[in-house]
């Protein structure tokens, strides 16, 4: 029986971000134009599809509201508020991510599969998430944005999972068209994470099932009823 393998992403499906990431691209976008744009905004973004990078979208939608800032400035001024002043995490944005998988959910799934991750996240951010809630959790390869020439909705990043797992089956879950998209391209089946406090949660959607998302799902923790179908 070939090996099985789960693909997480990890904003939106292995930890709520609503606070963090989404947090700091607001805030980001409101130090250089001093308008606060609206999540719903952000979401409308991410539907398009192309922005899986948060730094190069709070420069589009700072760009949007008429004030271009160069791409390393807006890295920095987001890095400072997401990672905090040291760099380390400590007094910055991430420390307000939420964990969303419940107790054992993870460690019965891990009973049946092998876990990976194809992640944006630069892999400072990535430890500094895995260490703080899953630290006896295997997830090999992680797969991050240093790890890859392009991006999500390019498929290199699972591909390179593939390459690490001759054989193996493996399944994407994931929570934007971009996700969904690079599965699609990779050959590889994917769910979709569509959670109930997505702004834009019918269109998030009706973009997964346009991509033949195999399952849509509220939640990750919906994801072990979902595999036993």
């Amino acid at each position: 029986m070939p090996e099985r393998i789960l693909v997480f992403d990890m904003d939106g499906v292995l930890v709520d971000v609503g606070e963090s990431y989404r947090e700091t691209i607001r805030s980001t976008v409101e130090h250089f134009t001093g308008k606060r744009i609206a999540c719903e905004t952000i979401q409308e973004y991410k539907n398009k599809g192309g922005w899986n990078n948060d730094w190069a979208l709070s420069q589009r939608i700072a760009a949007d509201l008429g004030v271009n800032v160069p791409y390393e400035t807006v890295v920095k001024q987001f890095q400072k508020l997401f990672l905090g002043s040291n760099g380390d995490g400590s007094g910055g944005l991430i420390m307000r991510e939420r964990w969303i998988p419940e107790p054992g959910l993870l460690e019965r799934l891990a009973e049946r599969y092998r876990f990976a991750i194809f992640t944006g996240r630069i892999r400072i951010e990535l430890g500094i998430t895995l260490s703080r809630w899953a630290p006896r959790i295997c997830f090999e390869p992680s797969v991050c944005t240093e790890d890859v020439i392009e991006g999500k909705p390019s498929p290199e990043g699972l591909l390179k999972i593939v390459e690490h797992h001759p054989g193996a089956e493996l399944v994407f879950i994931g929570d934007t068209v971009d996700d969904a998209r690079s599965a699609r391209a990779a050959g590889v089946p994917f769910i979709g994470i569509a959670s109930a406090e997505n702004p834009r949660r019918a269109e998030t959607v009706a973009l997964f099932e346009t991509e033949q998302a195999i399952a849509v799902l509220e939640s990750v923790n919906q994801l072990e009823a979902a595999l036993a179908r």
